[in-house]
């Protein structure tokens, strides 16, 4: 018998915020435990009395995110299990690999970021939906467990509690680089949450729509509703402002190569670096607009900032969270083991 360790967010913790339990496994200690992915989430689900969204994320990868974000690390399959049950159809799924290749680099100039920033690792989104029909969304659901746009929100569907996990908070618990933010979405966070860009096998969606400086939404000044009720567990914000800058070093321009999420304006904004404002679609500037992101407050004037005044500011330059609470990972997660995994 082997053991495979497992970071966990218990249900009702982080301040009663967790609807459900969430699980975050190291691919690496998959591989220690002679596991496969399923096996090595069928393992964990045994482990745990109740509803459970797992994640397998593997730290030599990489991923984007839905605004195409470039992140050095991925999830490398997802599963929502319910007392040790996981749903033989629809209750796994692993992601795509996306191969290097000139085509995809031609359609998709926000994977410049891919050679410049991160040579050499392969590329993880969302599943291929040719290989098994997949929900809307990218969703896994097993009892009351609901996994859902490639492991980054997960829901109780039974009291329909639901918390957000957007990546780059998971890439902090599973690296240590990094500091947690917990609280309510907010306004700015519903609203960014639609300025995807068009992938293939994205995290969102699986073929190509909503392209940057587009809105999935497409709800005008309801999009800053839509999720802003929500609580959510993300990264500190000078966390997450590092990633857009080196995106924003590589070249990426907010609106052109990636999303035009009000994130990615404020720091580019702050830098005085381009963003394409033509290229906005009325209907993403209607959803812009509600949070006070209109195109006369884009092209005002503003002072320069160096990128360390950026990180230095990121908790004022960066909208979103709302009554946001500063925690370290060790204070929300758990180190787990399953004992059952058996070689």
């Amino acid at each position: 018998m082997t053991q495979l360790k497992y970071k966990l967010l218990p249900e009702n913790s982080a301040g009663g915020i967790l609807p459900l339990h969430v699980a975050l496994v190291d691919y690496r200690d998959v591989l220690d435990a002679g596991l496969d992915m399923p096996g090595a989430c069928q393992a964990v689900a045994n482990a745990i009395d109740g509803p459970v969204a797992i994640n397998i994320i593997d730290t030599s990868a990489v991923t984007t995110t839905s605004d195409g974000i470039m992140v050095p690390s991925a999830i490398r399959a997802m599963a929502a299990s319910d007392r040790g049950k996981i749903h033989p159809e629809f209750g796994y799924i692993p992601m795509a690999e996306i191969p290097h290749t000139p085509e995809i680099l031609e359609r998709e100039p926000h994977l410049r970021q891919w050679d410049l920033n991160y040579p050499g690792r392969r590329l993880f989104r969302g599943p291929d939906v040719a290989d098994k029909a997949v929900p809307v969304h990218n969703v896994v659901i097993t009892g009351r467990a609901c996994n859902n746009n490639s492991g980054t929100e997960m829901m109780h569907l039974v009291t329909m509690g639901e918390i957000l996990m957007p990546y780059i908070g998971q890439h902090v618990i599973m690296t240590g680089q990094g500091r947690l933010l917990t609280g309510l979405s907010g306004e700015h966070i519903s609203v960014g949450i639609g300025m995807t860009i068009a992938e293939k096998f994205g995290r969102v969606f699986s073929t190509y729509r909503y392209r940057a400086g587009d809105t999935a939404h497409g709800s005008g000044d309801q999009a800053k509703t839509l999720k802003c009720d929500i609580p959510c567990i993300v990264a500190d914000k000078r966390t997450h402002a590092s990633f857009v800058i080196a995106a924003l070093k590589a070249g990426m321009i907010p609106g052109r190569h990636i999303g035009c999420s009000p994130v990615n304006l404020s720091i580019a904004r702050a830098l005085h670096l381009p963003i394409d404002l033509d290229n906005i679609t009325p209907r993403a500037w209607l959803e812009l607009e509600s949070v006070g992101f209109s195109r006369e407050m884009l092209e005002s004037p503003a002072p320069k900032l160096t990128e360390a005044e950026v990180l230095d500011r990121a908790d004022e330059i960066l909208p979103g969270v709302v009554n946001p609470r500063l925690c370290e990972v060790d204070e929300l997660v758990q180190t787990g083991c399953a004992e059952e995994a058996v070689v």
